[in-house]
């Protein structure tokens, strides 16, 4: 398998609508939703792509130019995709976005019942800060909601010797 990371397109609608069915099932995005999401000039969306598959995983965040905070909106991986590291993939160029678009904090939610997914959001440095009873309708399981915040850069608050 050969596989490369890219900008979203709008071309890429029907294949991420594809996955993003095929992922979650119960509560998947509509059409319209994720052709906004693409749309937005305050989202940043990617899609992975097999050479034989097409799009086998996508990920997007919401950082508006000038927020402190960002979201995580959605990230998928196609199953016989997943355990190769593409979802910390597509996470780190999610993050990577949100810091460059001047975020200092990065959200997200995460299904209660997906332990895979929370502990590599975990492992990326996110803490659980809360629950969403409820949130993943119709099957009623809540939303673990996580924040990353980004260090400081290092001479941050630092001024010239001598200032006052």
């Amino acid at each position: 398998m050969t596989v490369s990371m890219r900008p979203a397109a709008v071309e890429d609608l029907e294949e991420i609508l594809a996955l993003e069915e095929d992922t979650f099932v119960s509560d998947a995005w509509s059409r319209p939703q994720m052709a906004s999401e693409l749309a937005s000039p305050h989202t940043s969306y990617l899609v992975v792509v097999d050479d034989v598959e097409g799009v086998v995983g996508y990920g997007g965040v919401l950082a508006p130019s000038g927020s402190e905070d960002a979201d995580i909106q959605t990230i998928a991986v196609a199953p016989s995709f997943r355990r190769a590291g593409l979802g910390r993939a597509i996470m780190a160029e999610l993050i990577g976005a949100a810091r460059l678009a001047g975020a200092e904090r990065v959200f997200l939610e995460v299904r209660e019942d997906n332990p895979a997914a929370r502990a590599l959001y975990a492992d990326l440095g996110f803490v659980a800060i809360g629950v969403r009873p409820h949130y993943y309708q119709p099957d009623d399981v809540d939303a673990i909601v996580m924040r990353l915040e980004f260090e400081p850069p290092a001479d941050a608050g630092v001024g010239p010797v001598g200032a006052s």
